[in-house]
């Protein structure tokens, strides 16, 4: 439906962006209308202002400005090349240092902490593109 058709041309446009699903709270749902003075959904939000609904992306994309309004996502492939290059030493694992969230990630971190090298670490469970 309409949704879909705003997350088609967001993804399309390479924007940054994460959604709700209203219909899993009615209470967010209906206080949203009339936070924003607007009764229908999609609606898109920037920074915190109302863009507006899927006709109006339908219009600031036909004229070109839902690029320069709209913040973009960085490239998975130049995302990872940040991540990987953050510290000398990288561990993609499950959990962090902290905390390990399976067997693996913990024999791997108690094995760099005996080592003494000086590592960050990456939870692969916080970020599904990575």
């Amino acid at each position: 439906g309409f949704s879909r058709q705003m997350v088609e041309i967001l993804q399309k446009h390479g924007v940054a962006f994460s959604s709700f699903d209203i219909f899993s709270d009615e209470e967010v749902r209906q206080g949203l209308k009339a936070f924003s003075n607007w009764p229908t959904y999609p609606q898109l939000y920037v920074k915190g202002e109302l863009i507006g609904g899927l006709d109006i992306v339908k219009e600031l994309e036909a004229s070109g400005e839902l690029d320069t309004i709209c913040p973009k996502g960085q490239k998975l492939e130049d995302r990872l090349k940040s991540l990987i290059n953050k510290a000398p030493v990288m561990l993609f694992m499950k959990g962090n240092k902290q905390m390990a969230k399976c067997g693996f990630s913990k024999q791997i971190i108690e094995i760099m902490n005996n080592t003494g090298v000086d590592y960050e670490t990456f939870d692969i469970l916080e970020d599904e593109e990575v």
